[in-house]
């Protein structure tokens, strides 16, 4: 049986051996930092295949490296089961590092490089140089996702979790459940887990997730779930709730014109399909979505004085309340001069 680190080590010998072949001249600096080793570590390697019987050869100069003889091509090119069930994820490499597959979408990526004939190769490098997909919405962070890997293997698993959940709806505050996994999804960035609660599949989101318990029981995965359609559905479904809640806010030009940036595209759209006339000071009337008055509140107050929440009457209250208690923490200095 082949040790571990022997394992590794084979792994990253096809690694480096497959760059060597699809990119042409490299130097050790580079191979190093596409292996994720030391250029010391790389001479060990290249050492070992040329042991082994690999035509590579090093070529000096400011301009030299590491390359194969021309005309070789190895046919080490069979994918890992694990390299295999990575594919989807090709094209995501911080989606993947957030599952814990990063290296083996690398090591997919270049064994199907080497696989195709050169001109496919070649058009595949071309559209890597030209198109390159960034999941997060503009001026957002990812969000911290802790438990995503722990959560990810109990999926894989079919093992039943217990996690520790923070909701806002139907009121904020922290819950605990029992749960099977039955999915997760990647939407603008933000990690869902889709997982059932007695019979019904629920929708989680990975990040207000507190801690989470993997639980020794298995569970048979329900016969025609199909994640695609249910997600869907979801969101048909949770566009429609949204849309039917809704706050009357006075915007001001300046508010206005900063809605696309605060609240994003779905609420503008709505804002503007239900704008009022101006009044005398020059503002407008117009609804906006209402997920839940903490959310409602933590994005209308980015608007700062260039929004009037009007109604629902338990937003207004929120807004106040929260405003009054920012007020605490900046008091007056003029009052506190006089």
């Amino acid at each position: 049986m082949v040790c571990d680190t022997g394992r590794v080590r084979a792994s990253r010998l096809v690694s480096l051996l497959l760059l060597l072949q699809n990119r042409g001249r490299m130097s050790a600096a580079r191979l190093a930092d596409e292996l994720g080793v030391t250029p010391r570590t790389v001479y060990r390697d290249v050492e070992a295949l040329a042991a082994a019987g690999v035509p590579i050869y090093a070529e000096p100069g400011p301009a030299g490296g590491y390359q194969l003889m021309d005309g070789y091509r190895t046919r080490l090119t069979g994918l890992t089961a694990d390299e295999a069930e990575s594919l989807f994820l090709t094209g995501l490499p911080q989606p993947a590092a957030e599952l814990g597959l990063g290296a083996h979408v690398a090591a997919a990526e270049l064994k199907l490089m080497a696989a195709l004939p050169t001109p496919y190769r070649d058009a595949s490098l071309r559209i890597r140089q030209r198109f390159h997909l960034d999941a997060p919405g503009w001026y957002r962070e990812p969000d911290a996702v802790p438990h995503l890997l722990t959560v990810a293997e109990a999926l894989w698993q079919d093992r039943w979790i217990e996690i520790r959940y923070r909701r806002w709806a139907p009121e904020p505050g922290e819950v605990t459940r029992r749960l099977r996994p039955l999915g997760l999804v990647l939407k603008a960035g933000v990690w869902y887990l889709i997982a059932a609660r007695d019979e019904q599949p629920r929708t989680y989101r990975v990040s207000a997730i507190r801690e989470v318990y993997p639980l020794p029981e298995r569970f048979t995965r329900p016969d025609g779930f199909d994640l695609a359609a249910f997600w869907r559905t979801h969101v048909e479904r949770y566009e429609r709730a949204e849309a039917a809640a809704v706050a009357v806010v006075r915007l001001s030009p300046a508010g206005l014109s900063a809605l696309p940036e605060v609240l994003g595209p779905r609420a503008t759209r709505l804002a503007r399909e239900t704008l009022g006339p101006p009044d005398e000071e020059g503002w407008h009337r117009a609804t906006v979505p209402l997920e839940s008055v903490p959310h409602a509140t933590a994005g209308l107050l980015r608007l700062g004085a260039e929004a009037q929440v009007l109604s629902p009457p338990e937003l207004v209250d929120h807004m106040a309340a929260t405003i009054r208690r920012m007020l605490r923490l900046y008091p007056n200095p003029a009052a506190e001069s006089g």
